[in-house]
């Protein structure tokens, strides 16, 4: 290694600077099943697997508190986590937290935090069973572990679609986003002129979706119910474009997305429209929707035809046809991540 050689993290992007640092990673444990490459690393606990994940959140980054309440960004925090373990067809059952944060936080400010956590344990079943608290020199920056447990045949990673597999998506995309847009607008405004209030009525279901987002505790539970079990699933935290490329990745196959298939609320049509985006642009490369992207066997369309909020989106392809979107108009383009860029300055 040349130890005179610098190398820009932005050179790399954030995918890249994992593989780059995870690449000569070699699993010593006969219980490591998966590691790094999956939403959540597998553990072989005797009768079932273990699902380990965690996640990261920096003020600044990943969260404005100008317009972020701490109870949602508590709840937030926790949601997130457990939808990668549903993301692996698992169900989540602790978490472990991890909280950095300066001299300007109060203990009531922190009450309002934790309460926003604790009420994600509540709602989806999980125990806060331990962490860490220290002083951080400026802002918050917050960590959750989540730790949950799926049958062995039933595992979903992102390494088993085949060509011909039928690509699912649940809920809606792009919401998130463009909830984020109408609160930056509104903060612009008001940093300008305060006295002016923040116009956030009739948006009220995109900001939802971007400050209080829900994991599809729904969807792993109706698997289950029906003897379905996607043959590869990622949840969709940094864009659909982004996940269905990792998808591909690990599995080895190309992909054909219909734009008039991707799934769209109406007002998140109408706001992209206001502030002269793409709907479909949003929904590929917006993020924190955290739905789940799945693919089944071809055997399996007929159930997933009768699951609730799930659409059908296109299918995996052999590699060689590449990653691909057809537009309403017909016209193929090739599907990039665009994603958002954490180390950007």
């Amino acid at each position: 290694m040349d130890n005179n050689k610098r190398t820009d993290v932005n050179e790399l992007g954030e995918f890249g600077l994992i593989d780059h640092l995870t690449e000569n990673i070699v699993l010593q444990q006969s219980s490591s099943i998966r590691g790094v490459g999956d939403d959540a690393a597998v553990l072989d606990s005797g009768q079932h697997y273990t699902l380990v994940t965690t996640d990261l959140l920096v003020e600044g980054i990943h969260f404005d508190l100008a317009y972020t309440p701490l109870k949602h960004l508590g709840y937030k925090a926790v949601v997130v986590n457990l939808s990668d373990i549903y993301a692996m067809n698992g169900v989540p059952q602790q978490i472990t937290v991890g909280l950095a944060i300066s001299n300007r936080y109060s203990v009531e400010a922190l009450e309002e935090l934790y309460s926003g956590m604790l009420l994600a344990c509540e709602l989806y079943g999980v125990d806060l069973v331990g962490g860490d608290t220290t002083s951080s020199p400026r802002g918050m920056t917050l960590s959750i572990t989540a730790i949950g447990k799926c049958e062995k045949n039933a595992v979903a990673l992102r390494s088993g679609a085949r060509p011909g597999d039928i690509i699912c998506v649940t809920g809606n995309l792009g919401a998130a986003y463009l909830g984020l847009q109408i609160l930056e607008r509104e903060k612009s405004i008001y940093s300008e002129s305060p006295q002016i209030q923040p116009e956030l009525s009739g948006f009220e279901y995109l900001i939802e979706r971007i400050l209080k987002p829900e994991a599809r505790k729904d969807a792993v539970a109706w698997f289950e119910q029906n003897n379905v079990i996607p043959t590869s699933m990622i949840d969709i935290s940094d864009g659909l474009a982004s996940e269905i490329i990792h998808l591909c990745k690990q599995s080895g196959t190309g992909a054909l997305i219909e734009e008039s298939k991707v799934p769209l609320h109406p007002l998140t049509e109408q706001t992209a429209i206001q502030f002269n985006l793409d709907p479909i642009t949003c929904a590929l490369h917006g993020g924190e929707d955290y739905e789940l992207l799945f693919t089944v066997a071809p055997s399996d369309f007929e159930a997933i035809r009768y699951m609730p909020d799930v659409f059908v989106i296109g299918e995996m392809k052999d590699p060689r046809a590449g990653i691909a979107l057809v537009t309403t108009g017909g016209q193929y383009h090739a599907i990039t991540a665009q994603g958002w860029n954490h180390f950007k300055s």
